[in-house]
């Protein structure tokens, strides 16, 4: 695996794990971290033998946000050139499950990032937030957008323009994150999930993954469509009658990702 500057990988057995590693910045997201994390990314996504990935902080901070130091210079044209954004969304050409495992704070950025996953799960410490107007700018990364389709305009509204900061649980109850657990185990039982997903049928899961995320870029009936033609085309798969042999079978299916 290739050696980074401001990110940890690993795997454990069939999932990628990436840590944010830039504890004296919070885990700020600048260019070399967001670039290092996107090309961990699409490295694991193209490794057989992983079927899910986990991003991480540490147990205080998953990320506090963008790195300002990079940015409080910058003019229009700087932001142009540099596109951070730009790097970062490349995370939704990810075809592999991604579930984030946070505790401690996950604002602007951070929040952002958290959200371009497929899931998260928190600890009880978590602390979700678009702080952005504080420095007299707005979210760049998804934050107006994502947010506004998973906790609702009113929320969206308080939260971007008026620091409203939400807790694990709030964040649980408004649908942001799938669970809230003991800060003890936070990465423990997202890299439980990760597992169980990763031992799945990996192609169905990819399938399944674009068509959830279709459900939030198109409209009901072209997503049915794209929908209807996924779960077609997986019938040319080995795993789908692997699948369904080894249901009649009452033994459990040896999937081959084929």
């Amino acid at each position: 695996m290739t050696e980074y500057s401001s990110i940890l990988v690993e795997t454990r057995e069939n999932v990628g794990l990436i840590r944010l590693n830039r504890p004296r910045a919070f885990n700020a997201l600048n260019t070399e971290l967001i670039t290092e994390l996107v090309d961990a990314l699409q490295k694991f996504d193209q490794q057989d033998g992983v079927g899910a990935i986990v991003i991480t902080g540490n147990d205080k901070v998953f990320a506090a946000g963008a790195d300002i130091k990079e940015m409080a210079e910058s003019t229009v044209v700087d932001r142009i050139k540099n596109d951070s954004i730009a790097i970062l969304s490349k995370i939704r050409q990810v075809k592999k499950p991604i579930i984030a495992a946070i505790s401690g704070w996950a604002l602007g950025g951070g929040c952002e990032l958290a959200m371009a996953c497929d899931m998260i799960i928190a600890s009880e410490t978590a602390q979700f937030g678009q702080p952005e107007i504080n420095l007299g700018v707005i979210p760049g990364a998804g934050g107006t957008q994502r947010l506004t389709r998973i906790v609702g305009k009113a929320i969206a509204m308080e939260m971007i323009l008026n620091d409203r900061r939400l807790t694990a649980e709030e964040a649980l109850q408004m649908g942001l994150i799938n669970r809230v657990v003991p800060v003890e185990i936070y990465l423990e039982e997202t890299l439980k999930m990760a597992q169980e997903i990763a031992v799945r049928a990996p192609i169905a899961v990819q399938f399944a993954k674009k068509a959830i995320n279709q459900a939030y870029e198109s409209s009901l009936s072209d997503g049915l469509e794209d929908e209807r033609q996924a779960f077609y085309l997986l019938f040319g798969t080995e795993d789908q009658k692997e699948g369904m042999r080894a249901f009649s079978e009452k033994r459990p299916p040896k999937w081959q990702g084929k």
